[in-house]
This record gives C-alpha cells, sequence and structure tokens, in this order.
C-alpha cells in the first residue's frame, strides 16, 4: 500500500498542517462515504478502501455501523458519494427467504445499517459503487435475488469463488457485458482478471438494472443502472487498486468524478433559482394532506429539500366536464377549493415554505431557506364564460392558466378531440387580453396549433408552455412543432419541457431522463439557451426512468453539467427563462 510516512516530530508535522492552504469548495475533493463493517463492538474497514478512495482523488468518511436515521441522514446529507464495503453473509429474511444451512454467519445490525444508508443515499441521489456485498446488497435493496450459497443452490460447473489468495492478487477472469455500458467504457477491456471472496452472489438483477460483467461460469460479477449514478461489482478492486493496479484504480476515478459533479451540481442548486412550472398535486389533497409529508405523492417539501428544488408551480386540474351553466359554475369552485387546499399547506408549515406570487417573492423565500409554491390552473374550464373569475383567480395568487385540456371548451380548440373554434373563441380572445391586463401568464400546453397561433397573435406578452416536449423527437399532438417552437421563442415565450413519458420517447416503457435532455438539446439548439424550462407534471403520471420525484430532479442539473452546459446555461434552464416572462407579463399588468 503506498502511504506517505513522517518523522514523530509534533512540531514538523503542526507546521505542515498549519502551512496547508485549503482550496475553494469546488477545488476540494469530494467526500466519499465508506460503509464499515462491524466487529467485536468496532465499525471498521480495510485500510484499502480508504487507500483507493484517496488516491483516486476522493476524500474518505468511515460511517460508523449505527441505525439512527436522523443521524445518518446527517452525515449522508453532506457526502457526495457512497461506497458500499464488502463484509459477511446478508440475511435472507429481507428478500423473504428462510436460511438454508449453508447460510454462514449474518449481522442483522449490519444489514439494517447498509440497508438504511443505501436508501438515504438514494433519496439524496448520491452517486453509489458497490463492491462485494455492496454490490450484493445494492441488488437486494433495488428489488433483485441472491443465492445464499452459490455452491449449494447453483447446479452449474462454478469457478472456486471463495480463494485463499491475497486480495491483491487475481485469481479469475471476467466477460465485460457488450455495448456502451459504464464498466466497458472503464475498463476498456472485454476481459479482465480480478479476485473474489463470496459465496453469495446474485441471481437476477434488480428491475431496471444491466448486468455489466459475469464469471466463465455465468456468476454476476457487475451491474449499473443506465440513469442513476449506481454501479457495482462483485470482486474486490479496492485491494488491487491500492497495491498499483491502474485498471481497478480507473473504477475509483470514475466514482469520484461523479461524486464531484454531484458536488457541483448541489452548489448550484445552492446559487440559483430552480423552478418546476408544473405539478398536479393538487388532484391528491384529501382534507388532512400535509406537504410536510411523505405521503405518497412525487412533490412535498421532504424531496424539495432532498433535491434542492426551490419553488414548484401547484395547479388546480379540472378535467373538461359538461358546459351548461351548472357544470361552469362546479368547476369554478372545484378550482377554488384545490387552490384553497395549497394555499393551507403555509399555515401548517410557515418555517418551511410560502405561497410565492411574484419572482421576487421567490427570491425572498430562498434568503429565508423555505420552499416556494406558485399557484396555477390547468383548463380554462373553471373560467365558465365569466370573465370576472378571472379576477378572482387573480386575487388567490393564481400565476398562469392553462388555456384548455384533452377537449374543447369555451375558449379554444384543444390539441385532444374535436376541433370547435378554430382556435380560439370570441370569448377567448377576450380572455386573453383579460389575463394580460391582470398580468396572468397565458399557458399553451395542451392547446391545438390553431389556438397557440391565435394566442400569440392576440396576447400583448410572451406565452409559456407550462409541460410540453419536442414534436420531431416523440411525435405527439401535445408536444409542439419546429414552427411551433421558434414562433413562442420569437414572442420571448419558454418551453418546458415535460417529463411525461409519452410525451420524451414513442417507446414509452424505455422514456428516460436522457431523452429528456435530448429534448433540452434540441430546443437550446433550434431556439436558443433563453426558451427552454423544465415543468415535470409530477402528480400527473410524470416520471422517467432517472427521475420520478422532486427529490430526483437534481439529476437534470448532473446531466447538464456532463454534457457541457454552464452554470449560467442551468440557471436559464431552471427557472431564469421562465420568471424573466412571468416578469414581463406581471409588468405589463394595468
Amino acid at each position: 500500500m503506498n502511504r506517505k510516512t513522517r518523522q514523530p516530530d509534533i512540531a514538523a508535522l503542526y507546521k505542515e498542517v498549519d502551512s496547508f492552504i485549503s482550496q475553494k469548495e469546488q477545488a476540494q475533493p469530494p467526500r466519499i462515504g465508506i460503509s464499515a463493517n462491524r466487529k467485536d463492538g468496532f465499525s471498521r474497514i480495510a485500510e484499502t478502501y480508504v487507500q483507493a478512495v484517496l488516491e483516486a482523488g476522493g476524500a474518505p468518511v468511515l460511517i460508523p455501523v449505527i441505525t439512527d436515521v436522523k443521524a445518518l441522514t446527517a452525515i449522508i446529507a453532506g457526502l457526495d458519494g457512497l461506497l458500499m464495503s464488502g463484509g459477511g453473509d446478508i440475511n435472507p429474511l429481507y428478500l423473504g427467504e428462510e436460511p438454508i444451512p449453508q447460510l454462514q454467519d449474518v449481522d442483522s445490525i449490519r444489514d439494517e445499517y447498509d440497508l438504511v444508508i443505501l436508501r438515504l443515499a438514494f433519496n439524496h441521489q448520491l452517486p453509489i459503487m458497490g463492491i462485494c456485498r455492496g454490490h450484493q446488497l445494492i441488488n437486494a435493496a433495488f428489488g433483485g435475488g441472491l443465492y445464499q450459497d452459490i455452491y449449494s443452490q447453483n447446479k452449474d460447473k462454478l469457478i472456486k469463488h471463495s480463494q485463499t489468495l491475497a486480495r491483491e492478487l487475481p485469481s479469475h477472469s471476467v466477460i465485460l457485458s457488450e455495448g456502451k455500458t459504464k464498466l466497458r467504457s472503464i475498463l476498456k477491456q472485454e476481459t479482465i482478471l480480478v479476485n473474489s471472496f463470496h459465496h453469495q452472489a446474485i441471481t437476477e438483477t434488480a428491475p431496471e438494472f444491466i448486468p455489466a460483467a459475469i464469471s466463465p461460469d455465468g456468476i454476476n460479477e457487475g451491474m449499473e443502472h443506465p440513469e442513476y449514478a449506481i454501479f457495482s461489482v462483485q470482486w474486490h478492486p479496492e485491494a488491487m487498486a491500492s497495491s498499483g493496479d491502474e485498471r481497478m484504480s480507473e473504477l475509483f476515478k470514475y466514482h469520484i468524478e461523479e461524486a464531484r459533479r454531484f458536488h457541483r451540481a448541489k452548489e448550484i442548486h445552492q446559487r440559483i433559482l430552480t423552478v418546476d412550472s408544473h405539478t398536479d398535486t393538487p388532484m391528491l389533497f384529501p382534507g388532512s394532506f400535509n406537504l410536510g409529508e411523505k405521503e405518497g405523492g412525487k412533490v412535498n417539501l421532504p424531496y424539495m429539500e432532498e433535491g434542492m428544488i426551490d419553488a414548484v408551480f401547484m395547479v388546480a386540474y379540472i378535467p373538461q366536464g359538461k358546459r351548461d351553466d351548472a357544470s361552469l359554475q362546479a368547476a369554478a369552485e372545484y378550482a377554488v377549493e384545490r387552490l384553497g387546499q395549497v394555499k393551507r399547506q403555509e399555515s401548517l408549515h410557515p418555517e418551511r415554505m410560502a405561497i410565492a406570487y411574484t419572482p421576487n417573492d421567490l427570491i425572498r423565500l430562498k434568503h429565508q431557506h423555505k420552499k416556494a409554491v406558485f399557484l396555477g390552473i390547468e383548463n380554462g374550464y373553471a373560467l365558465g364564460k365569466d370573465l370576472s373569475n378571472l379576477s378572482r383567480f387573480k386575487e388567490m395568487g393564481v400565476s398562469y392558466i392553462t388555456l384548455c385540456h384533452n377537449g374543447s371548451n369555451d375558449i379554444c380548440d384543444s390539441a385532444r378531440g374535436e376541433p370547435e373554434w378554430g382556435g380560439l373563441s370570441p370569448f377567448g380572445k377576450e380572455a386573453v387580453r383579460e389575463m394580460n391586463r391582470l398580468g396572468i401568464m397565458i399557458d399553451i400546453s395542451h392547446a391545438a396549433e390553431s389556438t397557440f397561433f391565435d394566442v400569440l397573435k392576440e396576447s400583448r406578452t410572451p406565452v409559456i408552455a407550462s409541460h410540453s416536449s419536442v414534436r420531431t423527437l416523440c411525435d405527439h399532438p401535445r408536444n409542439l412543432s419546429d414552427k411551433q417552437i421558434q414562433a413562442l421563442a420569437e414572442k420571448g415565450g419558454v418551453i418546458q419541457i415535460c417529463l411525461y413519458k409519452g410525451f420524451i420517447n414513442k417507446d414509452e416503457e424505455k422514456a428516460s431522463l436522457s431523452d429528456a435532455i435530448r429534448h433540452i438539446d434540441y430546443i437550446v439548439q433550434s431556439a436558443g439557451i433563453d426558451y427552454v424550462g423544465i415543468g415535470s407534471d409530477f402528480d400527473g403520471d410524470g416520471e422517467l426512468i432517472g427521475c420520478r420525484a422532486s427529490n430526483e430532479l437534481i439529476n437534470i442539473t448532473v446531466k447538464l453539467l456532463e454534457a457541457g452546459y454552464s452554470e449560467q446555461d442551468i440557471a436559464k434552464i431552471w427557472g431564469g427563462n421562465l420568471l424573466r416572462v412571468m416578469n414581463v407579463v406581471q409588468s405589463a399588468a394595468h
């Protein structure tokens, strides 16, 4: 093991320490938490793990074996990456299985500890690397299966997986999966030599994870997630890396670089304003709904805090219904009730959030370390045929109104359903002018193309698409054509890329965060950096592989950094462009 040694001289040692000048935060090594083993009352780890992280450019942090969720949450929140280390057997009860005779010693405290820190790390979207037991535990935690003992449960002819060789020496070969896998790109070979010290192993990989390496007998030796920054191996690269194996060192360098990028994303989120322009969370509200808790939805204060998201627009969604007087009145009252449920959250959590009405409110709340919630209405059906409802909604704090949903209404034609007006109705044109007067943003998501161009013609101020995507990349009537995107940009508006899988990839089951980044790239390249943002549509079926809730939205920033976007670019995408439009619209009110 390579290690700097010093003479036992206190004066010389303190001189070295005191003369060290700490670098700026962004230049400091990322903090990598290492899960500890537990034996004889000690939390401990082999020095090779520490050395491998250190030599790869990370700052290793040993996480003590405790199960106190509050303490572990504080520890994980201060990390930039997690390394799940090796160790003993995993209790099969966690997989719903009874132990077989060949199961060796298990430590339920270690199991619980590992599962807690893994879950916390995933909730915070930390890059995660697993080794040996860590590889197996990650698989089990995400829904995969394990052999309790491969020698008794696998009937195929096996190689020797539990070695007596020194851990720094290779003992067998591993075949890396073909294609664009992380392991193949890091190690740059088809076959590598590794070491193994295990008798438990993965059977089937967890859902969404990709088998990335196998041993000659077919036992899984590596896996990775295609979108989340998670990968793991069955062998012990830390022992080989600490003994000078440059190839194994590359695994740790890759993990450290992922952690460094994640750390930068966190820093950026601390400095900029991050706004999700469309969530349907009010649909979930019963009378007792509490945004301060994780209650089954995808948007709440804990998730926003974990994902470092400053603000969300919560909309009162009104399904398109009948258009008689009674139904229209009921739609308006329903919108008021939904908005009232959102505003009620402000009184429940005055120390954590507030309703925001202007961009300046958001800036003030960010300085106060509070989350901001803007109000919106999805479907102008809530207006009925009464323009005075616009003033009513404005007084409640509504910042934008989506003119329609799936089906034409008294305002306009929708992108879905039979056309009725050929664009805006006469009443719809009056509504556009009144929204201009009141300073309410006009949202053309869900609108027909004819409506879209009528709105651009009628509106004195820029308009938004609060949750739409690019039709050229995913041919769906809810997405905007190139002609619409260009016209929206020329008017000074913004298209907020929607994370609904059907708008991102025609093969919905494969729709991923990487696909969404391609939609952002397309807008930037075709219209410019000033005309794109993010509207998740969470709690309205919005979710993608790699981004399923507000705590995972920071992954967008990580992907944008990886794609070469600057902090200034990211600030525009994450809220700057939308807030610019909001300022223009509100300033033009009279």
